[in-house]
């Protein structure tokens, strides 16, 4: 008995084979011939492309950054402007500060403000406030201990409404309890047509600012 060779074994064993398809009969797989063939050429072209197009000459570009405009700084207007532009007359050089339930507002002459709720009051109807705590002209002030005595802010009533809505949400964990609400404040609108009633207060003088 001859000798066994290494590998014999499997030399004898019987394996399925498959027979690769020869170049002739590559026509069943039309993508594969098709991307060879274009990659080839594909390659081909670039390089020779590359071979005959000289490399481009350098050109040097210099950024030259937009020129910035120079704005202004904002000057606010004076203060006699602001005043002025608050009504007419020697009334627009003059404001005060009322009390009005348990707020205090500043109070100019042709300007308006928005109050709590004035009940009773109608629009179109003009109301006095007495509860005047300070008046200023340019050169005098007129401080209240607590109130200036005689002195009356004259308004109209122009429009009763509401604020704008807001939203109350209450939230508990672990106890399912979610509550969503929404209020609207009530507020009156008030015009203030003058001030009045404040001439024979004793006043503190304003004192000018010294030049520096």
């Amino acid at each position: 008995m001859p000798p066994s060779l290494p590998g014999a074994g499997m030399a004898t064993a019987t394996l399925p084979l498959r027979l690769l398809p020869s170049k002739a009969n590559l026509s069943y797989l039309p993508s594969a011939r098709r991307s060879l063939s274009v990659s080839a050429v594909a390659h081909r072209r670039w390089q020779l492309r590359a071979a005959a197009e000289e490399a481009p000459e350098a050109v040097e570009v210099e950024f030259v950054e937009p020129e910035a405009e120079e704005e202004e700084p904002a000057v606010p207007e004076p203060v006699e402007a602001q005043l002025a532009a608050a009504g007419a007359g020697k009334d627009a050089d003059i404001f005060a500060v009322v009390m009005i339930g348990s707020r205090q507002y500043i109070v100019m002459p042709g300007r308006y403000i928005y109050t709590q709720r004035l009940k009773g009051a109608n629009v179109n109807d003009q109301i006095i406030l007495n509860k005047v705590l300070l008046v200023s002209t340019r050169d005098k002030a007129y401080i209240g201990m607590p109130v200036v005595t005689n002195a009356a802010v004259h308004a109209v009533v122009e429009e009763q409404g509401r604020d704008d809505k807001v939203i109350v949400y209450k939230y508990k964990k672990k106890k399912k309890y979610q509550r969503k609400l929404g209020h609207r404040q009530p507020n009156t609108r008030l015009r203030i047509t003058g001030i009045s009633g404040y001439e024979e207060y004793p006043a503190d003088p304003i004192l000018a600012p010294t030049a520096a």
